[in-house]
C-alpha cells in the first residue's frame, strides 16, 4: 500500500522549490554535474590531469636548472673573457699607435722637406 504525505516547500529540498532557503549556488549546481560523468571517465580524466601536471611540473624544472647553468656558466666564463679581451684590444691600439709614431718620427728625421714637396715645384 502507498502512503501519500503532504511536504511543506519550505521544508523540501527540493532545487526546484521556489524560496530563497531552497536556492543552491553556483558551485553546488556544478558539482552536482560530477554525476553525470561516469567514475571510470572521472578517473581517467583525473589521472590525465595529474600526470600532465606532474610532467609540466618536472619539465619546469629541468628547463628552470638548464637556464641557470647556462646563465652561471655566461657570467663565470664569459665576463672574465670579455674584459680579458677588451683590454687585449686596447693594449693592441696603444702599440699600433705608438708603431704609427714612431714611423711619423722616422719619416722626418730621415726625409727633407723637399721630399715631402711633390715634384715640378
Amino acid at each position: 500500500m502507498v502512503k501519500v504525505e503532504i511536504v511543506d516547500e519550505k521544508e523540501s529540498n527540493s532545487p526546484y522549490a521556489s524560496g530563497s532557503s531552497a536556492a543552491k549556488s553556483l558551485f553546488d549546481r556544478l558539482a552536482a554535474l560530477v554525476d553525470i560523468v561516469p567514475p571510470t571517465t572521472r578517473h581517467k580524466i583525473s589521472s590525465s590531469i595529474a600526470s600532465t601536471g606532474s610532467f609540466l611540473k618536472t619539465s619546469g624544472k629541468v628547463v628552470g636548472n638548464i637556464v641557470w647553468i647556462v646563465t652561471t656558466s655566461a657570467l663565470l666564463v664569459g665576463l672574465p673573457l670579455a674584459v680579458s679581451l677588451e683590454d687585449e684590444a686596447k693594449v693592441v691600439a696603444q702599440e699600433r699607435e705608438q708603431q704609427e709614431q714612431q714611423a711619423g718620427q722616422q719619416m722626418l728625421s730621415s726625409g727633407s722637406p723637399k721630399s715631402l714637396v711633390p715634384p715640378g715645384f
